[in-house]
């Protein structure tokens, strides 16, 4: 950060930003219109994650004691770069909303009522103002991640939210796991609640959503479904599925040699391959789950965390 802050200050707002040169000036004057009359200290932090157009020149442009710009050599995606805002930020509240002015800053004094009573609340694009192709898949994703994850919101694709900074430091992001941080947080423990929030339509720029950013996210949820029912009983899944195939393999087994003893000769049956391979599948599966265990019961940190700021 160029500027001195204090060591704790009220709001921090973490904007990652690719290739929105657009918007900058706009969204910033926003936010200075909304962040000055609240009438509590503040920072706004860019995360400039590796734009290729004229966005950091349009951020070192803007003279403001309150705004911090971090620029990435390249693009490392949108967990990455909220990683890093929350290993910088010093409010005691952290919001973030994305670079493309299609969420509105006038949110903001909406999220800050609704942290005395929840530590994580999400924003929720109610009149979505994005094309079908966008809204359908995201409706489904929704729905999907609220069944598995047992965390029921209308939005988790939705970038405007807000936090108590303790909760944001206890969080570890990586790959794509910036949509499921209510999930995350809610595995450890601390409240989740959700609000209406406006959304405007796409005005400048291009939109970063596509096919593959929904292929990722259905595998990002495959992860985050392991996470949140095996990460701390590995052998729950892993055994299940060894003593599945074993199960098998031994039925399969019996099976033969009991013809055997009949007088059928089996040693040409692909049978037998499948009976032998199937029980030591079943026995690799057992043993990677006591390998998860061990490294879980060897582990120093403790998995509680602890409400305080």
């Amino acid at each position: 950060m160029d500027q001195k802050t204090p060591s704790k200050l009220d709001i921090s707002v973490i904007i990652p930003v690719f290739n929105e040169e657009g918007n900058i000036e706009p969204l910033y004057e926003q936010l200075k219109s909304v962040l000055g009359p609240i009438g509590r200290s503040y920072e706004i932090l860019f995360i400039d994650d590796g734009s290729t157009d004229g966005t950091n020149e349009r951020l070192a442009g803007i003279s403001d004691p309150h705004i911090a710009v971090i620029r990435f050599q390249r693009n490392f995606g949108k967990s990455s770069a909220l990683a890093c805002g929350f290993s910088r930020a010093n409010g005691k509240i952290v919001i973030t909303m994305d670079g493309d002015l299609q969420d509105d800053p006038k949110e903001i004094p909406r999220f800050l009522e609704a942290l005395k009573t929840y530590e994580v609340v999400s924003g929720w694009k109610q009149k979505r103002n994005d094309p079908p192709g966008k809204r359908l898949p995201s409706k489904v994703f929704n729905a999907m991640t609220g069944v598995l994850t047992g965390v029921h919101l209308n939005d988790f694709n939705c970038g405007f939210k807000a936090y108590r900074s303790y909760v944001v430091k206890n969080i570890s992001l990586y790959g794509g796991m910036h949509r499921y941080i209510p999930v995350i947080a809610h595995l450890k423990g601390y409240s989740v609640g959700e609000i209406a929030v406006e959304h405007h339509p796409r005005v400048n720029g291009k939109s970063k959503y596509g096919t593959r950013r929904l292929f990722s996210g259905f595998l990002d949820l495959i992860t985050i479904k392991f996470l949140v029912s095996y990460s701390k009983r590995p052998m729950h899944i892993f055994g299940s599925l060894g003593l599945l195939f074993s199960t098998l393999g031994a039925i399969i087994c019996i099976y033969l040699f009991a013809i055997w003893i009949r007088g059928t000769s089996i040693g040409n049956r692909p049978l037998v391959d499948l009976g032998v391979l199937l029980v030591v599948i079943g026995i690799q599966f057992m043993a990677i789950g006591l390998i998860g265990e061990l490294i879980i019961s060897m582990r120093k940190n403790n998995d509680w965390v602890v409400r305080m700021e």
